[in-house]
């Protein structure tokens, strides 16, 4: 089984994390965004990610012990609704490189998204998932992730609209 670590993301990540994000777009299945982005785009995004309130991790195969190891993933805690009341609660973000997809990197992450939370003060963890989206769906249930809410046929993908469930779970 392979094994993997994580540490928090630098500015020199930006452009892998965003590489890793376009390998999503054309799938229709992971994001809503249609076009791929851009590293300029993410900047706002990734100054946002602070550790000490909405970490920005990049994984890393725990095997590779090159200078500087590949970056196969990146999970991220970001604001759910920008309002003080909601600062206890974060939505998650797991993104996987193509050729890493399938070898219990969601499952790592998401065992660090519920463990870490307690101690950046988050109490509830949201998942916005596509309907569709049968793994991510799997994977956030089988870390006991409940069903909270249902918007039906909310995004449009090439003329295909699509569900969007909101997957929560209180961790402190």
């Amino acid at each position: 089984m392979p094994s993997y670590v994580h540490r928090l993301a630098t500015r020199d990540d930006l452009p892998v994390i965003v590489d890793i994000y376009n390998s999503t777009v054309a799938s229709r299945e992971v994001t809503a965004d249609t076009e791929p982005i851009t590293v300029q785009s993410r900047e706002q995004w990734f100054a946002d990610h602070t550790p000490e309130r909405r970490p920005l991790w990049v994984i890393h195969d725990a095997d590779d012990k090159s200078d500087k190891p590949a970056v196969i993933g990146w999970l991220s805690y970001s604001n759910f609704y920008g309002r003080p009341a909601y600062s206890g609660t974060a939505e998650v973000s797991i993104y996987i490189a193509e050729q890493a997809r399938g070898k219990g990197i969601g499952r790592y992450c998401l065992e660090l998204a519920i463990a870490h939370a307690p101690r950046v003060d988050v109490h509830t963890l949201l998942g916005f998932i596509f309907g569709h989206n049968a793994p991510s769906l799997a994977l956030f249930g089988k870390y006991g992730f409940e069903k909270w809410a249902h918007f039906p046929r909310v995004a449009n993908l090439d003329g295909v609209e699509r569900d969007l469930i909101i997957l929560g779970k209180r961790v402190a």
